[in-house]
């Protein structure tokens, strides 16, 4: 809190406001009693100029090309953090000690299974579904599983669904996975770390052991860390919206899980991957890159440049380093990937891809990962759905013991018809 105000001069009076002041980042205009006092509201679609809430879990500057979680830089916490230690900095605030991460992490190993009807809940879907379908629909069904974790009022339950979603999360998408193929579930074994097991449970089969793979292992470490969260974006404030209906945890993450499969947000990795399959040959670069530089051309490069970040986005240095121990380790030789490879070095030299700021983000780069791997592209918003979820639940909790907290509710800018009066069908011209 700052004692500045901001002067408002409006069409029904002058009217000043607070000013208010985080720890960090731009200033805000406190206007809650703007109708109130002077019978007007803001109009700001997509809420671009709006905070909606206060948060102390993560910050960005978009213009600088900083992240950090709890105040840690992302590029730190993904080089020497585990997922773990990560869920718990984000749920809890700090990171742990070690006798903290050992009891958070058996807490979660021990919540991994998943109720046996589940199983059959899944036989429900067609085997080529979507698995954002699937998980929306088998992670809102979790509600009707776990009664003794839906009441938002006590703090234990509260914690004890957090912990539910953040460790079902991988055996739910991992079994989705499963279902498309035809293969058996695999269930989880809590000797192996969060991802070990995650990738255990997708690849392997009951017929032999699984390895894991440590190069592997370690990107999908990264992957979950660098998607774990950010901020208020679109499935984290539908989260919050959710939530502040008084919706239980199950059904706020569903309501998440909805929103980030939308292509704008979730499924932006997917969608640079099929630009790749689309180019198809290194030869045919030139001519996609003078399509991207055409005003009159629709066509753009995906991948590249990011909303928020308006220099480079501070998750893709670290992404395009694991893609290329990825790629190294599994020795691919795949006409996409040298695609991949060309249009970077290309937009990391060119004038006008340096000019704007087009740089290639987090999705360039995880989509080039995944599909190293072996994931399919319609898994891959699964993926991200399965990090986020972390993120999703710290946002969650932090709303539910705000005090300040009130159910969203939005208003508009009315341009429909005003009154008319209703008149009997046989008298309608």
């Amino acid at each position: 809190m700052t004692d500045k105000s901001a002067s408002m001069n409006l069409p029904t009076g002058n009217f000043d406001f607070p000013v208010l002041e985080g720890t960090v980042g731009p200033e805000v205009v406190d206007i809650r009693k703007l109708y109130a006092r002077s019978g007007m509201f803001t109009y700001d679609p997509g809420f671009t100029s709006t905070a909606s809430c206060e948060s102390a879990i993560t910050y960005i500057d978009g213009e600088k090309g900083v992240l950090l979680h709890r105040g840690y830089p992302i590029d730190q916490l993904a080089e020497h953090s585990t997922f773990m230690e990560v869920a718990y900095l984000l749920l809890r605030g700090e990171l742990p000690t070690q006798q903290e991460l050992d009891e958070f992490t058996y807490t979660i190993s021990r919540h991994t299974m998943v109720h046996e009807q589940l199983a059959v809940f899944f036989r429900g879907f067609r085997r080529d579904a979507h698995p954002m379908a699937v998980l929306c629909g088998v992670v809102g069904a979790l509600s009707a599983f776990y009664h003794d974790s839906t009441d938002i009022t006590d703090p234990e339950q509260r914690m004890i669904a957090s912990h539910r979603l953040i460790a079902k999360m991988p055996t739910l998408v991992a079994m989705a996975f499963k279902y498309s193929l035809g293969q058996p579930f695999m269930y989880p074994l809590n000797e192996l770390s969060f991802t070990g097991n995650f990738l255990r449970m997708t690849f392997g089969v009951p017929a032999e052991p699984y390895e894991v793979n440590p190069i592997i292992e370690n990107a999908m470490r990264r992957i979950f860390i660098l998607h774990a969260d950010h901020e208020q974006n679109a499935s984290t404030s539908t989260v919050r919206l959710a939530g502040s209906s008084g919706a239980n945890p199950f059904a706020c993450i569903a309501a998440g899980i909805a929103c980030l499969w939308g292509p704008a947000h979730g499924g932006a990795n997917e969608a640079a991957l099929n630009m790749l399959r689309e180019i198809g040959d290194v030869k045919r670069i030139p001519e996609y890159i003078a399509r991207a530089k055409d005003k009159n051309d629709p066509f753009r490069l995906m991948g590249f440049g990011h909303r928020v970040y308006k220099n480079f986005d501070p998750r893709a240095k670290v992404m395009k380093a694991t893609a290329d121990e990825v790629l190294k380790e599994l020795n691919i030789s795949d006409p996409v990937l040298d695609v991949a490879k060309e249009l970077e070095h290309i937009a990391l030299n060119d004038e006008y891809f340096i000019e704007k700021k087009l740089y290639p983000n987090v999705d360039f780069y995880s989509g080039i990962i995944l599909n190293a791997i072996g994931f399919p592209t319609d898994m891959f918003t699964a993926l991200f759905a399965l990090a986020r979820t972390v993120g999703w639940v710290a946002q969650w909790n932090e709303m539910i013991a705000d005090p300040e907290q009130k159910i969203g509710r939005p208003r508009q800018l009315y341009v429909g018809h005003t009154r008319r009066e209703y008149v009997p069908v046989n008298q309608r011209g």
